[in-house]
């Protein structure tokens, strides 16, 4: 049957080829899954390493709040005792307020990659007690600081231009805030000036060149020293409200030409004299502010009140009032005559009647002293006798020997009369 024999190896090889198909298949469908399982592994393994790598640059340290769109980190009332040291880069307003920080020292803030766009820094209220030479170094771009309510029994006077002054750039700073910075006792005061402190702060180098706004509010300042605003040509705004201050005749304004508001208030100014008036009136575009002062409206007032009827740079200068003495209490300055300011000694009811008891304790005593001297005066004159003549017979004895000394014959003869 030749048929059949032609037939059956037609169908042997269709099945062979259809067992070739299905390994094919077989092997195809085993390598995928190798495949897959391999790439699931990898990816697996790199999802590990991912999450066991440290934190990128740009992201938020794990105290603070951070707003990448606004370029803010806020780090406030974290109890932090050092600055964070995974800042991110973009940051340019850092608020680190109401914080236990203590001590900032020399590079708190340098970083790497560098705080580059960092201009508003917000340090208040975090108990700063210690701010060491070139802690805001490698901070371009620093405009605005503020170490406000702080207890500042250290500032260094490179604080703000390096720990070396001499080669270091000029400071950034345009404004800086340093409202209530005393330190926490008076202990400190009594070692240390507290005014000479931020006055050296102030006046280092040339640092603060370029600063338009200082403020330094409610630090119990008594004086300011007279050299405290030399290195600050640039200033505009200084406000130095509710201090102590009795007199500015220290200071000079002089320098500082482009002022262009001068806070005062609350302090216990006097008086202003010559000098300061005519440096104030030499400032082209200055306002001066000098409510709720004390003023004592005696004589030395007389320039101060034509001063007042003569310029315009005193803002609300027909509120201000006389406080002593008693009799001008409550006068308005700008309505007093020379006439009225004098400097007569009117003491107070109360040291009048204490010096009149005095006098009466006097002449009493004085009525009895003379009383014992009259009633004795029969042995006083007896007494005096006395005296007289023992002082004559005294003076009579040196006599006589002077004129024997003054004789040779005398002398001799009162030898031969001695033998």
């Amino acid at each position: 049957m030749p048929g059949g024999c032609a037939r059956g190896p037609a169908a042997g090889d269709a099945w062979l080829r259809l067992a070739r198909l299905a390994l094919v298949l077989l092997g195809w469908v085993s390598s995928s899954s190798l495949t897959s399982s391999a790439t699931s592994s990898a990816s697996s393994a790199s999802f590990v390493a991912a999450s066991a790598q440290p934190p990128l640059p740009g992201q938020c340290p794990p105290p603070c709040e951070c707003s990448e769109a606004a370029r803010t980190v806020k780090c406030v009332n974290r109890n932090l005792t050092e600055v964070p040291a995974d800042l991110p880069p973009y940051v340019r307003n850092l608020f680190l307020t109401g914080n236990q920080l203590a001590v900032l020292p020399a590079g708190a803030f340098s970083r790497l990659p560098p705080l580059a766009e960092l201009a508003a820094l917000n340090l208040s209220g975090s108990r700063l007690e210690e701010v060491r030479a070139g802690a805001f170094e490698h901070l371009p771009s620093l405009r605005q600081l503020d170490l406000s309510h702080n207890p500042l029994a250290s500032l260094s006077p490179f604080a703000f231009s390096g720990s070396n002054a001499s080669v270091s750039p000029p400071s950034p700073l345009v404004e800086l805030i340093l409202n209530h910075i005393l330190p926490p006792d008076d202990d400190e005061r009594h070692n240390r000036s507290f005014e000479g402190m931020v006055a050296a702060a102030l006046r280092a180098g040339q640092a603060l060149r370029g600063l338009r706004r200082l403020e330094l509010t409610s630090n119990c300042f008594a004086y300011l020293p007279h050299d405290v605003l030399a290195q600050l040509p640039s200033l505009r705004h200084l406000d130095l409200r509710n201090n102590s201050l009795v007199s500015l005749t220290y200071v000079s304004f002089r320098n500082l030409t482009h002022l262009e508001s001068l806070h005062l208030e609350d302090n216990a100014l006097k008086a202003l004299h010559n000098g300061t008036l005519a440096e104030l009136q030499g400032l082209p575009q200055v306002r001066v502010f000098l409510d709720n002062n004390p003023w004592v409206c005696d004589c030395h007032m007389v320039d101060m009140v034509t001063w007042l009827k003569e310029t315009e740079i005193v803002q609300g200068k027909a509120g201000l009032t006389c406080a002593f003495p008693e009799k001008m209490r409550n006068r308005v300055l700008l309505e007093l005559n020379s006439s009225d300011l004098d400097c007569d000694p009117i003491l107070p009811p109360s040291l009048q009647t204490s010096y009149v008891f005095l006098g009466i304790v006097l002449a009493l005593i004085g009525a009895i002293f003379l009383l014992v001297l009259y009633l004795n005066r029969k042995g006083i004159k007896k007494w005096m006798h006395n005296i007289r003549d023992a002082c004559r017979d005294h003076m009579e004895g040196y006599h006589y020997r002077y004129e024997i000394n003054a004789d040779p014959r005398l002398t001799n003869l009162s030898s031969n009369s001695d033998v």
